[in-house]
């Protein structure tokens, strides 16, 4: 068995009994390792501390349930490992800035630690060969654009440390830049109103942070006003499809995979180097919506 099977297995072992006291000597012991050494293996291929992640699984799992209101927090707080209405609280706050009863009382999206799936870093696919894995379809493939496509949106900036799938926790902003957007794409000139939808990461204008487009299709030439453009240029891309379940499943944990696989496995390995941006393609953000691309342009 390979190093990663043997810390996935403690990793699934873990989300499978999340509600439990989950001691570091039964992972170890599943993994057939020292604890001295499983504690320095899961740290480096989960790039957290084993306590850590299962604290940071727990707010993640917790997160999701406080959308049920029928259900008391100190219940949920219980039923994720936390001991205490208190600790659950001090930690959630400390996660997300805000405490349990402020989510609940107006819910926003969360930058949650996405359950990792350590075959993606170990898995070399073909062109046009699908892989599945953890619930997610992925597959890589080349397209070719004769035309620019045209993009109208909005445009935010922040620290990297907080982008998210990174590893970091707090508010989804990206997920407010697009609800912003949507409340506001009736009105931009020249969007097509069946277009796809584009999410783009570039380089930011300050040192450390990082720029974020979101937008829809637009008519060329249009005239967006006081929105941002992104123009998708003529030529050949690599392309990243990938499916989900559900929607959410899609935008808050399949797409910080696929990224995490095309950027740190996919292409290291064929030794290509691409544009510094990364276009997120949906056909839209409907709760229909299953499979995405992220498309980069080789160099």
């Amino acid at each position: 068995m390979h190093a990663w099977e043997q810390i996935q297995k403690t990793v699934d072992y873990i989300e499978e009994h999340i509600s439990e006291e989950i001691k570091i000597e039964t992972l170890a012991q599943l993994a057939s390792l020292s604890q001295f050494y499983y504690q320095r293996l899961f740290c480096r291929l989960v790039k957290k501390p084993v306590n850590e992640y299962i604290k940071l699984r727990r707010l993640a799992r917790a997160s999701e349930a406080l959308f049920n209101r029928e259900e008391k927090i100190l219940d949920i707080a219980l039923d994720f490992g936390f001991s205490s209405h208190e600790i659950f609280t001090r930690n959630f706050k400390s996660a997300f800035g805000m405490t349990p009863e402020e989510f609940r009382s107006k819910p926003v999206r969360l930058n949650n630690y996405v359950k990792p799936q350590l075959l993606l870093n170990y898995t070399l696919v073909d062109e046009n060969v699908p892989l599945i894995t953890d619930g997610i379809i992925l597959e890589i493939t080349r397209k070719r654009i004769t035309a620019p496509q045209y993009f109208a949106g909005l445009t935010a900036e922040e620290p990297i440390e907080q982008m998210p799938g990174g590893g970091g926790t707090g508010i989804d902003t990206l997920g407010a830049l697009w609800d912003s957007f949507h409340a506001a794409k009736a009105g931009i000139p020249g969007i097509q109103p069946d277009g796809a939808e584009l999410g783009v990461t570039f380089p930011g204008t300050r040192k450390g942070c990082y720029r974020y487009f979101a937008g829809a299709e637009a008519v060329p030439g249009s005239d967006s006003g006081d929105f941002t453009d992104w123009v998708l240029r003529e030529g050949e891309y690599i392309v990243c499809h990938f499916e989900a379940e559900d929607f959410e499943h899609l935008v808050m944990d399949a797409v910080y995979k696929a990224h995490r696989y095309l950027f740190e496995t996919w292409l290291p390995n064929h030794s290509m180097n691409v544009s510094p941006f990364a276009a997120e393609r949906y056909p839209s953000h409907s709760p229909d919506t299953t499979s995405m691309e992220i498309w980069v342009k080789p160099v």
